[in-house]
């Protein structure tokens, strides 16, 4: 699966959350930009796992932009199916 996909099913699982589509850019930060909680990073981690079969810790003490939770779901993918 390629980034741009993931990028749009990521957009998908926030804005579900109740995240505006216009804060949601390749730069932003889950924790210090959208101010997720750790309920809301869980649901986000759980998204991810029902959309696109992959288990990705997203802690709040590693904040990870969006563009770096897709590169790191993309390289799960692609060891998975290794």
């Amino acid at each position: 699966m390629d980034t741009l996909s993931v990028m749009k099913t990521l957009k998908g699982i926030l804005t579900d959350l109740g995240v505006e589509e216009e804060l949601l850019h390749e730069n932003t930060y889950l924790h210090r930009d959208l101010h997720l909680d750790s309920i809301e990073t869980v649901e986000l981690a759980l998204g991810l796992k029902r959309r696109l079969g992959v288990n990705v810790k997203l802690e709040a003490r590693h904040d990870r932009t969006l563009a770096q939770i897709c590169n790191l779901v993309s390289e799960t993918i692609a060891a998975n199916s290794k």
